[in-house]
This record gives structure tokens, C-alpha cells and sequence, in this order.
């Protein structure tokens, strides 16, 4: 489907390549991050409801291991890539073809890639806690093979791309709606769904948020009292969480702002540097303009000279 995206962005015949980036980044985004919602919506809602039914002991495991299919399969579909999208397209582009051009390597495709390995890991780390490990290990042998396939199988693309404008859209589609999705998802499983009655550090809770207040419960009886005096402050206060938002919501104001701020000002001096380059342009004219209208006087008053020398 990738790769069907990509070839309907390059068919549409936009007018700017950047467009068309863009616009096959976000067919294939809102492709993984659907079947990753509706993943999470079976997981989290039939499976963990209708455990009894579906003779699960323990949803938990059932949920971590389905994660760790997946980044499995993410591993070895990725490796495929590589090899049949990449090698393979060198050897018959070169050899069939009988072109020198090498395929070009598909930033935007890989970056999703990574978006979407750290979004499985992001969301196993309730379920599954060493998927974590298992993406950086896969991360480490991803990155050794990608970069001898790019260097004995690709080229650079056409269209250069800025580091600081692929680090801003690495940033802006990792932090949503990938991060913003995983924690959603772990939120709502800690806060009401029911754990496993036969399984896990929670089986006798009807929440994973009892456990914290249990917790603290215990804490009062000790030395430790002021944790809790923390936690049912900074946790199950309300006011504390609307106003810690809203910090964070004017902190995002005024650093766009001030990026805004800094965009105009950029802006102001580019052209500025612009008219200082007409400025200097105009000015080079009208010299070379009053050079030629001396160059005739000039000659004029050296060809008296000589007459006057001869008489």
C-alpha cells in the first residue's frame, strides 16, 4: 500500500514535489495509524471484555504478544524491502534496462517506518516491557543495513531535503498522532479497563490505578507520609492537572509566537537584503552611465590638446 500511495501522488501531477512528499506521507500515516486504532479498539475493548468467552486467562499476555508479532513482522517485512525493493531494482534496472541510474532512496517512506516501530514499542510498554528492547535492537541492525544498502543500491534523491525540515516533520508525526495515540490507549487501560483475575501484579484489583493508591495508603503509615501527600496533590487533584494545562497551553502560545516573531523577521530581512541588492545594482548603472558620458568629453578635450600642440 506504500508503495500504491506513492505511485497515486506521483500519477496526480502536482505542481510542487514537496506536495506531493507531503501528501503520500499522509495517505500513508492515516493508513498505520488506522489499523493500529483499530487494532486497539478490538484489543482494548472486545478482547479485554469478552476474555471469558474467548478463553483467555490472561488478555495481558494475549495483547503483548500480538505487539511482538507485529514488530516482528515489521522487522522481516522491512528486511524484505531492502532487499527485493532496493538490491533486486539495482540488478534489474542496470542489467535489464540498461540504465545507470540506481532507485532512490525513499526517505519519507523509512521515516514512517520508524514512526511506526516506535509507535508498537510505545504501546507495549504497558503489556509487553521488553518490547522496548526488542526496537532497539531492531533499530541497531535496521540502521548497519540500511546504510550499506544506500550506499551500494541507492542514490540520493532528486529533491534535496533540509535536516531541519525533516527533523520538524520527524518531531511534529512522532509526537502526534503517534506518541498522543499510544498514550491515549495505555491511559484508558490503566485507568478502566479490568486486569486478568488469574494473572499479573494486578489480578486483584479492579483497576491498574488501584494499585497506586494502595499504595499510598501504605505510605501513610510511615515515614514516607509527605509521597502521599504528593500523589493525591499532584494525581488526584483536578485543579493541579487544569492548571498544570494550562501552563503548558500558554507555553505553546508564546513559543509560536515567538517563532511567528522570528519568521517575520526573517522575512523583513531577506527582503531587505533584497532591496539593498537593487540598491547596489541601480547604483552601478548610473556609474557606468556618468563613466560613459565622461569618456567622450574627455576625448574630445585630449584631441584639442594635440591640435593646439601642432599650431
Amino acid at each position: 500500500m506504500p508503495g500504491f500511495f506513492n505511485t497515486v501522488a506521483w500519477m496526480e501531477e502536482y505542481d510542487s514535489p514537496n506536495v506531493r512528499t507531503y501528501i503520500a506521507i499522509c495517505r500513508n500515516l492515516v493508513l498505520k495509524v488506522s489499523v493500529l486504532g483499530v487494532l486497539c479498539f478490538h484489543w482494548l475493548g472486545t478482547t479485554a471484555n469478552n476474555r471469558v468467552k474467548l478463553k483467555l486467562e490472561c488478555w495481558e499476555t494475549f495483547v503483548g504478544q500480538e505487539l511482538y508479532r507485529f514488530l516482528l513482522m515489521d522487522f522481516i517485512f522491512t528486511i524484505l524491502d531492502t532487499f527485493f525493493g532496493e538490491f533486486l531494482w539495482k540488478l534489474f534496472s542496470q542489467r535489464v534496462l540498461k540504465r545507470k541510474r540506481k532507485p532512490v532512496f525513499d526517505i519519507a517512506r523509512n521515516v514512517l517506518e520508524l514512526i511506526y516501530g516506535q509507535t508498537l514499542a510505545w504501546l507495549g510498554v504497558l503489556f509487553s516491557p521488553l518490547l522496548p528492547a526488542m526496537q532497539i535492537i531492531k533499530l541497531f541492525l535496521l540502521f548497519y543495513m540500511k546504510e550499506t544498502s544506500l550506499m551500494m543500491n541507492c542514490q540520493s534523491p532528486i529533491k534535496p531535503w533540509r535536516a531541519s525540515q525533516m527533523t520538524t516533520i520527524f518531531i511534529s508525526l512522532l509526537c502526534f498522532p503517534s506518541f498522543l495515540g499510544a498514550a491515549v490507549a495505555v491511559t484508558f487501560t490503566i485507568w478502566t479497563i479490568q486486569p486478568s483475575e488469574l494473572c499479573g501484579p494486578f489480578r486483584t484489583l479492579n483497576t491498574m490505578l488501584e494499585a497506586g493508591k494502595k499504595w499510598v495508603e501504605k505510605l501513610q503509615d510511615t515515614n514516607l507520609s509527605w509521597l502521599s501527600w504528593i500523589y493525591s496533590f499532584l494525581v488526584e487533584n483536578p485543579l493541579f492537572l487544569f492548571v498544570a494545562g494550562g501552563v503548558f497551553l500558554i507555553v505553546i502560545y508564546f513559543h509560536t509566537q515567538v517563532v511567528d516573531g522570528q519568521r517575520k523577521i526573517i522575512s523583513l530581512l531577506q527582503e531587505q537584503i533584497q532591496n539593498e541588492g537593487e540598491d547596489k545594482k541601480f547604483l552601478i548603472t548610473k556609474l557606468q552611465a556618468i563613466h560613459e558620458q565622461k569618456r567622450p568629453i574627455s576625448g574630445r578635450r585630449s584631441d584639442m590638446r594635440g591640435s593646439q600642440d601642432s599650431y
